[in-house]
């Protein structure tokens, strides 16, 4: 009877420690990945205040300014940069040593009108675009030099259209898809020790894969200083799959490029691009059966991301919780997408143990 009481005792207590140490209150989602790739998350200034500031510390060791340092929001007027918060973000990055991505350097939307007019209105000249798009580049990698380690340096240059190559931007139209070469030339020249980027979605698709393959291809045959390609990594339950992903993760670094995933959220709604208004009756509850999906499918990510360690060298979440999503305003305003391991109180999701439990 004894003996059996003993043995009964050390099951238990062997059991609590496997829970205690499935749970373990102190550990964040960073340190599960320690040995595998930083882990990272968007942020505004006000994400770096209060208790999110505290979240952000004990789950993720890199920060994406999610909005601050895009052409617009920083450069608004040909004469006015807007310092303040990408100052904050950056000096609470190097505070708490904290790795920081730059985004986004060249892009077509966020971007001031001011940059493709003249004073009288009319379109910039080539020249004169590309002698914009030197200084703004260099105004603000020169700013950050040392600070930030790597830049998304041209962000969704490829086009939605299967018909064309490259998205008819009025980068493109004014200047031709040089701008896309400059832009890295610029960029490299600002802070030579940065690893520049190029940024887009859908990138697991196999047509749209193929065409940024092109474009990666053919800079790094012109000798451009490029060094990686981000998968922004916009994903619902539905797609992409296993096969996918780990195809366009390698076929990417068989160029030599290093692979991150830059803005990665998991929806449980199908990928959208065009902005609409909510259906009456859209809008969902976190279900179970949502719940089950979205951590299915985070599994199969993260088993993929892990698989394919050695040429991926980040991973990045587009928000830090549900409390708060970009996927908020778009492509549905007034939609919550529930897309991140985090649910609206900061508690860990069923994601975020299909995550880290391996």
């Amino acid at each position: 009877m004894k003996r059996s009481v003993v043995l009964g005792a050390t099951i238990l207590i062997l059991c609590s420690f496997q829970i205690a140490k499935q749970i373990d209150p102190e550990k964040g989602l960073k340190n599960y990945y320690n040995s595998y790739f930083p882990i990272g998350v968007a942020v505004s200034g006000q994400s770096l205040k209060g208790q999110e500031a505290a979240f952000i510390l004990k789950h993720f060791n890199s920060i994406t300014p999610e909005n601050a340092m895009k052409m617009g929001p920083i450069h608004p007027l040909q004469n006015t940069y807007n310092w303040t918060e990408p100052d904050a973000i950056v000096d609470f990055a190097v505070k708490n040593k904290l790795k920081v991505r730059g985004h986004a350097l060249c892009w077509h939307e966020q971007t001031p009108k001011w940059i493709f007019k003249t004073n009288t209105g009319a379109v910039v000249s080539k020249d004169s675009l590309l002698n914009r798009l030197r200084d703004h580049i260099h105004t603000v990698a020169k700013r950050y030099k040392g600070k930030i380690y790597a830049w998304d340096v041209v962000n969704e240059a490829i086009d939605d259209n299967p018909a064309n190559f490259l998205r008819p931007s009025e980068w493109l139209k004014i200047c031709g898809e040089e701008y896309i070469a400059r832009a890295f030339q610029y960029a490299h020249e600002a802070d030579p020790e940065a690893q520049l980027f190029y940024n887009d979605y859908n990138t697991e698709r196999p047509e749209k894969r193929e065409r940024i393959y092109k474009l990666l291809k053919q800079l790094k045959d012109q000798g451009v200083p490029i060094h990686g390609v981000g998968l922004q990594g916009h994903w619902s339950l539905f797609e992409p799959s296993k096969t996918e992903l780990q195809e366009t993760i390698q076929k990417f670094a068989s160029l030599g490029l290093k692979v991150q995933i830059t803005e990665m959220d998991v929806s449980v709604y199908p990928w959208e691009k065009e902005r609409r208004k909510l259906r009456p009756g859209e809008q969902q509850p976190y279900t179970k059966a949502m719940e089950e999906k979205q951590s299915a499918k985070y599994a199969e990510i993260f088993e993929v991301l892990r698989q394919e360690r050695a040429s991926l060298t980040g991973v990045t979440f587009w928000n830090v919780s549900d409390r708060y999503s970009w996927l908020d305003t778009y492509p549905v305003e007034g939609r919550k997408n529930y897309p991140l391991l985090f649910d609206q109180e900061y508690k860990p999701k069923k994601a975020f143990w299909s995550v880290t439990k391996f």
